[in-house]
C-alpha cells in the first residue's frame, strides 16, 4: 500500500509541475496511457489474491479519481492562462482612427429584410405574430410534437443540449414549440405565425448551426388540406412575386403532422442559375401538413372537434432562392463587401402597418 501512496504523490506532484498543455498530456500518458504506470498496475491485479486484489484495486481507483480531478483543474487553468495571454496579444487600440470603408452605405441585412417581407405577407393574410423562447424544455421541443424518444432529432449529434444532458433544456431545433405554447392557451380560432432563430449541429454550404425559420399554424373547425394548399400557393406567389409558379405537394413524413407533405415549386436551371416559375425542374421550399391528433392530445384538446394545418420554412433558403445567394455561410461571415452587394436600402421598408 505504501507503494500505491507513493505513486499517488508522485502523479499529483507531476501535475503540479506542469505549465503547458503538452506537458500535462505527457503526464497523463505516463500514468494512464496504454503502457502507463497505473495502467500496468491495474493489469497486474489478476495475479493477486482476492483480499489483496480488493485492497489494491480500491487504492488504485482512488488514485485514478484524485489524478483526473486534479488533471481537469490544472487543464482548465492552463487553458485559461493561454486564452488570457492571447487576448493580451490581440488587444485592440480603440484610440486608432477608423478605416475608410470604400464608400460603403448602410444596408439592411438580407435575413432581416426577408423576415420583414414574410411578416408583412402572413400578417396581411390574417395570421397573428407569436414568439417563443430560444431555450426550450424536452416537452415543448420534442414530446408535445409527437417526436418519439428514439427519434434521430433527439440525438446529441443533431441537437444542442444545455450542459450536454439529454434530460436538460435544449436550444430549440425548430420554431414548432411556439405552436404548442399557442395551443395551450385554448383560444380558438387560432391563426398564428412565428419567425425566429433555431439551432442544430450542422454546418456546410446549405446548413449552419444557427438559422432562421418561420412557423405557421391555423386551427379551427373544419380546416382542410385544401385550405392549406390555397394558403401556401397564395403566400409563395406573393413572396416570389411570380404568378406563374407551379406547385407540387409530395407526400412526406413529419411526426407532428398527418398527412404531411413537402412543397416544391417549378424552376429551370441553366449554368448554375435558377429561374423560378419557368421550366420542368422542381425545388423544395417548405414542409407542411395537417396537425397530428397526438399533438392535440398532448395539450388536452383531444375532445374538441378541431382540425388545423401547419407549415414551416427556412428563411435563409427563401432569401437565397429569391435573391440568388449561392452560399448560406455568407449570411454570417460579417463581410461588409457582401452586405453592400446583397443588402437592402433603408428606403426599401416593408409595410408592417397591419401590426
Amino acid at each position: 500500500m505504501d507503494r500505491i501512496n507513493q505513486l499517488t504523490r508522485s502523479a499529483l506532484n507531476d501535475i503540479d509541475d506542469c505549465n503547458e498543455a503538452e506537458n500535462l498530456e505527457s503526464v497523463r500518458v505516463k500514468y494512464f496511457g496504454k503502457n502507463g504506470i497505473v495502467t500496468l498496475e491495474l493489469k497486474s491485479l489478476s495475479s493477486l489474491s482476492s483480499d489483496e486484489k480488493k485492497k489494491v484495486g480500491q487504492s488504485l481507483n482512488l488514485l485514478k479519481k484524485n489524478f483526473f480531478e486534479k488533471f481537469e483543474i490544472k487543464k482548465k487553468k492552463i487553458e485559461s492562462k493561454s486564452i488570457n495571454e492571447k487576448l493580451k496579444e490581440e488587444n485592440v487600440d480603440t484610440s486608432l482612427p477608423t478605416r475608410e470603408l470604400f464608400n460603403l452605405t448602410p444596408k439592411i441585412h438580407p435575413i432581416t429584410h426577408t423576415i420583414n417581407e414574410i411578416v408583412s405577407i402572413l400578417g396581411s393574410m390574417g395570421l397573428s405574430y407569436e414568439e417563443g423562447p430560444d431555450i426550450e424544455d424536452d416537452f415543448h421541443n420534442f414530446t408535445a410534437l409527437n417526436i418519439p424518444e428514439n427519434h434521430p432529432a433527439r440525438q446529441m449529434h443533431d441537437t444542442f443540449y444545455i450542459n450536454n444532458d439529454p434530460e436538460d433544456f435544449v436550444l430549440r431545433t425548430h420554431t414548432s414549440p411556439v405552436q404548442i405554447r399557442a395551443l395551450k392557451k385554448n383560444k380558438f380560432p387560432l391563426k398564428i405565425f412565428a419567425p425566429g432563430r433555431t439551432y442544430r449541429c450542422d454546418s456546410d454550404m446549405t446548413h449552419t448551426p444557427m438559422f432562421h425559420q418561420v412557423e405557421g399554424l391555423v386551427v379551427d373547425n373544419e380546416v382542410t388540406f385544401a385550405n392549406l394548399k390555397w394558403f401556401l400557393e397564395k403566400f409563395c406567389k406573393v413572396f416570389f412575386k411570380n404568378e406563374d409558379l407551379k406547385f407540387r405537394f409530395r407526400p412526406s413524413y413529419f411526426p407532428f403532422t398527418e398527412p404531411s407533405a413537402e412543397v416544391d415549386i417549378n424552376c429551370s436551371i441553366s449554368s448554375g442559375k435558377i429561374t423560378l416559375g419557368n421550366g420542368d425542374n422542381w425545388l423544395e421550399i417548405l414542409g407542411c401538413g395537417m396537425v397530428h391528433p397526438n399533438v392535440f392530445k398532448m395539450v388536452g384538446l383531444e375532445q374538441k372537434q378541431l382540425s388545423g394545418f401547419a407549415f414551416g420554412m427556412g428563411i435563409e433558403r427563401l432569401a437565397m432562392l429569391k435573391y440568388g445567394m449561392p452560399d448560406l455561410r455568407n449570411f454570417y461571415d460579417s463581410d461588409l463587401r457582401w452586405l453592400n452587394h446583397y443588402g437592402f436600402s433603408f428606403l426599401e421598408n416593408t409595410d408592417l402597418s397591419w401590426r
